[in-house]
């Protein structure tokens, strides 16, 4: 049996003098702490950054970040860098389900999104739609005019069109040849339309009711319908161009419009009211939203769906709140979601704005902050609902 000691004289024996002498001082040479890593002071405290305010220079929008804390939420973050909730989830890549967790870093202003894969072109004179389309922007982008768009597809003032459409925009009637000079002693022409541009915030009611005209006023002017969605910096008219001088018509007293015979009666929620007002406060109180803006989720569902997820409703219209999926709110299957439903409400989706995209939805009526986000054709409807909704806010916990 070989021990301990006769293997050391086998290796002195068979290990040259000098490769043995080298290879000690080598191992003699290493420093002891090398085989350590160095261990942080006890008494060091960790370095941390102050908190950003509203009034510190990371808070102007478009740029920055921020790191989350226990307890914020998207729509307190975006109060306080005096953004969106809707900018917030673009910039950040966020979905509707996304939840906030401390560390969590967040950037603010958009990022130049990724280039599409190059597809194959539509036939000369073809348009594919894209989502958050409308027939306006389309006809603008092609130098045509709605009513060239319709008659060209076969369309009508109501059509709504779908991601994946092929229009046809080629074709169109030349532009009109410049007019001759008008006689020196002719009348001037009428003068046309006054304009109006849409600036951030906005909607087809909120303009109409500021220029005291309906909804229905604008539609007739601008060549769009209930399904059009608007932009910051579109120009929209106020009144039908006219040609020449209307001829002056005998007034006659107009009926009068017949009372909307909506009403909001005393309710007690079903279980199934009751489960769905729950899933809407939930929503809501994830996102920060105060109490104020919780009833006025509830009466909104009250008054579109009856507090029920309804599958269907006016033309594409679905779920709690009828959402429409042909004017950006989702698909059909995510509106039928409740959860997502619900959270749309509140922060909207890539072509739609939320109760918390509205920069003063606080200081509106109860439900003209309503109408911003679901533009009705009945907006008196939901003020009604808020003392009865103020109440589940209160008895639903």
């Amino acid at each position: 049996m070989t021990t301990a000691s006769t293997r050391q004289r086998t290796l002195a024996l068979t290990v040259p003098t000098a490769v043995l002498t080298g290879i000690v001082t080598a191992l003699g040479a290493l420093p002891a702490q090398a085989t350590t890593s160095p261990r942080p002071s006890a008494d060091r405290a960790p370095l941390t950054l102050p908190r950003p305010t509203a009034a510190s220079p990371t808070a102007v929008p478009g740029s920055g970040t921020y790191t989350v804390v226990a307890g914020d939420t998207l729509w307190d973050i975006a109060e306080r860098f005096r953004t969106t909730v809707g900018a917030l989830i673009a910039t950040n890549g966020l979905s509707r389900d996304s939840v906030l967790q401390p560390g969590q870093v967040l950037r603010f202003g958009a990022e130049p999104a990724p280039a599409a894969d190059p597809v194959a072109p539509p036939a000369a004179g073809d348009y594919t739609v894209v989502a958050g389309d409308t027939l306006w922007s389309i006809a603008q982008a092609h130098g045509t005019t709605v009513a060239a768009l319709n008659a060209a597809n076969g369309l009508d003032a109501n059509a709504i069109i779908y991601p994946g459409q092929t229009l046809r925009t080629a074709g169109q009637a030349p532009a009109p040849a410049p007019a001759a000079p008008l006689p020196a002693d002719s009348p001037a022409p009428a003068a046309t339309s006054p304009a109006y541009t849409v600036v951030a915030g906005d909607t087809l009611w909120s303009i109409a009711d500021a220029h005291g005209l309906s909804v229905s006023d604008l539609y007739a002017a601008n060549g769009i319908g209930p399904g059009s969605i608007i932009y910051p910096g579109q120009d929209l008219l106020l009144a039908p161009f006219t040609a020449e001088p209307a001829v002056a018509a005998t007034p006659s007293p107009a009926p009068p419009a017949p009372a909307d015979p909506y009403t909001a009666p005393e309710v007690v929620l079903t279980p199934e009211q009751t489960a769905n007002a729950r899933t809407i406060l939930d929503a809501g109180r994830a996102l920060g939203v105060p109490p104020r803006g919780l009833a006025i989720a509830l009466a909104t569902a009250m008054v579109e769906s009856n507090l029920t997820n309804a599958p269907s409703g006016d033309r594409d219209s679905v779920g709690l709140f009828q959402q429409r999926p042909s004017t950006g709110w989702g698909t059909r299957e995510q509106l039928s979601d409740t959860g997502y439903a619900a959270r749309a409400f509140f922060v909207g989706a890539p072509h739609t704005n939320g109760l918390l995209d509205i920069p003063d939805w606080q200081t509106l009526g109860f439900g003209e902050a309503a109408q911003e986000v679901q533009i009705s054709d009945f907006p008196g409807r939901y003020a009604l609902w808020e003392t009865q909704a103020t109440a589940w806010v209160s008895q639903l916990g």
